[in-house]
């Protein structure tokens, strides 16, 4: 078996062997760099075997690498060392390669720009698209006005207040995520709610021409979006800046459910549905229910298992339901 080994300067103290489950680490002629035995300081953090893996293969940034255990224990905290993590001198670490990376606040304020521009041309170039002179109504209106602010607030939100876990996901997230806003909430829901099926004279007469219903609908969609905030401002203050901390969160509905952020988000959209009575509106709310339930299904299963404390009264997303 051939091995590579890098060398940290002084004396070394702490002998890790990186291998490759996918690379056949036996086999003499592959030219694989695996498997990688890594000479380092007495006490290596993660973050520092994570450079030293970069030192040797260049393409490999810290942020595309993935470190397991023979357990198959994810070593997730740059800051541990080894020693935190139960590995101990001449153990081996497995390495994965996460494939080409993109920031997380990249991906986010890409899929969101997709509504705030998309939207727009559709509202304003309406009777142009449609072939079709009409009148927007009050409705209509409305609806504009809500949607973007909702991607402005999610937009300002990525600049200001989110505080992410990891720093990279994998670029083809930038794709999927992207399609998901650009396409659904942007094109799909745009064009379905700026038609003139919606048109003043289409809707003359009817409840969406009430303005207390519309006033209701509005204020529903208000408080859901303030109180899905608020959740934003408690998740940041519970991590310090550049740190993977966790906490329990604490006050107003996490006393009832883990992601009380996606409960609002949800009630937004439902309140947004109820104001357009549109299709297109109810089949954007489904599908991104669906994204939402299971992500609140893991966060809940992950805050349970983390923290012994963890009130056994909480639900993942509905409160007293699920």
């Amino acid at each position: 078996m051939s091995t590579h080994k890098t060398r940290s300067q002084g004396q070394a103290a702490f002998e890790i062997t990186i291998a490759n489950r996918s690379s056949p680490s036996t086999n003499k002629a592959t030219s694989s760099p695996f498997p990688l035995v890594l000479d380092l300081s007495s006490e290596p953090t993660v973050g520092e075997v994570k450079k030293a893996i970069q030192e040797r293969i260049k393409r490999l940034g810290t942020h595309r690498q993935r470190l397991t255990t023979e357990e198959k224990r994810p070593l997730l905290d740059e800051s541990k060392t080894l020693r935190e993590e139960n590995v101990k001198t001449g153990d081996v670490l497995y390495l994965k390669d996460l494939g080409p990376q993109v920031a997380w606040r990249t991906v986010f304020l890409t899929e969101y720009a997709g509504p705030l521009l998309i939207q727009p041309l559709l509202y304003y170039y309406g009777p142009v698209i449609w072939r079709k002179h009409f009148e927007y109504s009050q409705m209509q209106k409305v609806a504009f006005g809500l949607v973007i602010a909702h991607f402005a607030k999610r937009e300002l939100e990525t600049l200001f207040v989110h505080r992410f876990s990891s720093a990279t996901m994998p670029l083809f997230n930038i794709f999927r995520n992207s399609a998901h806003y650009w396409l659904l909430s942007g094109l799909f829901l745009g064009a379905a709610t700026f038609s003139p099926y919606f048109s003043a004279q289409a809707v003359k007469g009817t409840i969406q021409d009430d303005p207390r219903f519309l006033g209701a609908c509005t204020a529903v969609w208000a408080l859901a979006e303030l109180a899905n905030f608020s959740c934003h401002l408690t998740l940041r203050n519970l991590r310090p800046a550049g740190t993977r901390k966790r906490g329990i969160p604490r006050g107003g509905l996490f006393e009832l459910v883990s992601c009380p952020n996606y409960f609002y988000e949800i009630v937004a959209w439902i309140a947004f549905t109820v104001l357009t009575l549109s299709p297109a509106s109810a089949i954007f709310t489904v599908v991104a229910s669906a994204y939402m339930f299971p992500w609140a299904t893991a966060r809940h299963r992950n805050y349970r298992k983390e923290f012994k404390d963890y009130p056994r009264q909480r639900k993942a997303i509905v409160p007293f339901i699920y």
